[in-house]
């Protein structure tokens, strides 16, 4: 089959079922000059690098996977003009005399080929990446070194140029030349592409720092003059349709930017300092496709256990642990996997962190009275089967969402706790009785992140008395420490991982909940019950090689 339709090849493999195919064909048919590639990536059946490595072995073309490579050099890839390189989503890969190595995600367009061998004078050969990590290669690789010289020219000009209030009387394209539209632009381009979550914008005596929280650490992304802090705040209040008359109160907003094809959702914070205003934006996932539960992390034993929670028609799961654990995540991926055309779906959010097709997803506005309680009630009017609450903080949303729940909805939801058995005693404390824990509850998932230690300088060592105490084994074993590198930006970390611990809710346990159990009884059963806790999960990714000891202590250490 490997001449026949893509679809039927990816069949063939065994990549999607029969039954898939036809409804990515049926989709095609409505959609009209849609490409089916395009089609089976909207529906979720296969990642884009999973299509592209089968198309590459159809093509019988070289995949290149320009996210982990390190192959890219500026001198060779700024051969091709950055317009260009847009244009027809084109990067130069190799050179090697003549003939350059260009990757595409449309290696048979020899137009487009016969055109960049007019332009730069090499013969091309074409290698096939997915359009969107040539896209955020490109904003990379053309980009690199520039936010400097950007800032140093926002400086030079401050003296005479105009403030940002003035700037609305000027054209779309004045203003989006100004030095300081382009240095706010760049700044959140760079964040993005670090893999931050976070944007700390903070004023002091004689310098503005802009730091960026990586893999759960704050690192420093550049520093500016302090001449520049209040045009650099005002524009992002303006962006985030802030009040910039006001510098007295905190003010929250929300913005989006287009970052190398991606629409990037923002959450903007602004807060009054001594030296001035503070800003930090939390990067959101924006519309991407829902990550599904297995890329999560989980280990295959947690998996089964999570999948056997969702498949209760009824009753109340949640999600615990502590700001940016990656909670809301694992919520999207749960409704990724359970949502179905014959289900109605309907979350409540504040704010909604990641938009969804085919969910009604509801936004909270407490200054409107748009409560979580007042939207809960309303929800439970809309006939829901499955009901999503972004967090139970209060009383009374923990007190309608377990209402839900008994009477006949699948309730998902989050909490701030430590560990899955102190989940149920919160409830209790929030003001909720013991029986209807018990009654509603299906089971409880808590999770961390955990730093992965990069690949190419982890040292081995072997673990010490203290480090065995620690993972709770007898003997020594070879583990690994962070070291630090160019790849990793000298910090011995390359990405996030989670752990979970699960806790589900058997008759047994629903027995001690209803009859007042403190946290230490619920862990207790819940681990004669076959639930691995948290720290049972990070010893093992110890063990693995996978993160090291430090982290273990970070995400699990209790007194």
């Amino acid at each position: 089959m490997k001449n026949g339709p893509i679809g039927q090849y990816l069949v063939e493999r065994g990549t999607i079922t029969q039954e898939q195919l036809d409804q990515v064909l049926a989709k095609q048919r409505e959609s009209k000059g849609k490409l089916f590639g395009d089609v089976i990536l909207e529906m979720g059946f296969i990642s884009d690098v999973e299509f592209t490595k089968v198309l590459a072995e159809r093509l019988n073309v070289d995949f290149v996977d320009l996210d982990n490579s390190e192959e890219l050099r500026q001198d060779i890839v700024k051969k091709i003009p950055e317009a260009v390189a847009r244009k027809y989503t084109v990067i130069a890969v190799k050179l090697t005399g003549k003939r350059m190595q260009v990757a595409t995600n449309d290696p048979v367009n020899f137009y487009i080929f016969e055109d960049l061998r007019a332009i730069t004078g090499f013969n091309i050969s074409p290698v096939l990446a997915t359009k969107a990590a040539i896209n955020r290669a490109i904003g990379r690789m053309y980009s690199e070194g520039q936010t400097n010289a950007i800032a140093e020219e926002a400086t030079k000009e401050k003296e005479d140029e105009m403030g940002l209030e003035e700037l609305k009387d000027l054209s779309e394209e004045r203003i989006e030349n100004a030095p300081i539209v382009k240095l706010a632009t760049a700044i959140v381009e760079n964040s993005y592409r670090a893999g931050a979550t976070d944007i700390h914008i903070e004023p002091f005596k004689d310098i503005t720092k802009i730091r960026i929280r990586v893999n759960s650490d704050l690192i420093e992304l550049m520093t500016l003059s302090p001449a520049l802090h209040v045009s650099l705040i005002t524009r992002f209040k303006i962006l985030s349709g802030m009040n910039i008359a006001e510098k007295r109160i905190p003010q929250d907003g929300r913005m989006s930017q287009v970052i190398d094809g991606t629409t990037v959702d923002l959450r903007v914070s602004n807060l009054p300092m001594v030296y001035g205003e503070k800003v930090v934006l939390r990067i959101l996932a924006g519309d991407e496709s829902v990550r599904k539960i297995q890329d999560l992390g989980m280990t295959d034993y947690n998996y089964k256990r999570f999948v056997s929670c969702l498949k209760v028609p009824q009753g109340v799961v949640l999600v615990t642990g502590p700001t940016g654990s990656g909670k809301s995540t694992t919520l999207y991926a749960a409704l990724g996997e359970i949502a179905k055309p014959n289900l109605n779906v309907i979350t409540v959010e504040d704010p909604v962190e990641k938009k969804i097709a085919n969910i009604n997803q509801c936004q909270i506005n407490e200054k409107a009275g748009m409560t979580f309680g007042a939207a809960l009630r309303s929800i439970l009017r809309q006939d829901p089967d499955i009901i999503m609450i972004g967090e139970m903080r209060d009383t009374e949303t923990a007190e309608i969402g377990i209402r839900a729940a008994i009477t006949g909805h699948l309730v998902l939801s989050t909490l701030h706790t430590n560990d899955a058995a102190s989940t149920v005693t919160r409830l209790v404390d929030m003001g909720v009785d013991a029986y209807m824990v018990a009654t509603s509850l299906i089971g409880v998932v808590a999770q961390r992140l955990t730093k992965v230690l990069c690949n190419e300088c982890k040292e081995q060592v072997m673990s010490t008395q203290e480090d065995n105490e620690l993972m709770e084994i007898d003997h020594s074993v070879p583990i690994y420490k962070a070291k630090g590198c160019p790849r990793c930006n000298k910090t011995g970390y390359k990405g996030r991982t989670a752990i979970h611990e699960i806790l589900l809710a058997t008759p047994e346990m629903k027995e001690i909940i209803a009859a007042g159990a403190k946290s230490e009884q619920i862990q207790e059963l819940a681990r004669k019950q076959g639930c691995r806790l948290l720290r049972d999960n990070v010893s093992q990714l110890v063990q693995q090689g996978v993160t090291d000891i430090g982290e273990l202590v970070r995400v699990t250490y209790a007194v």
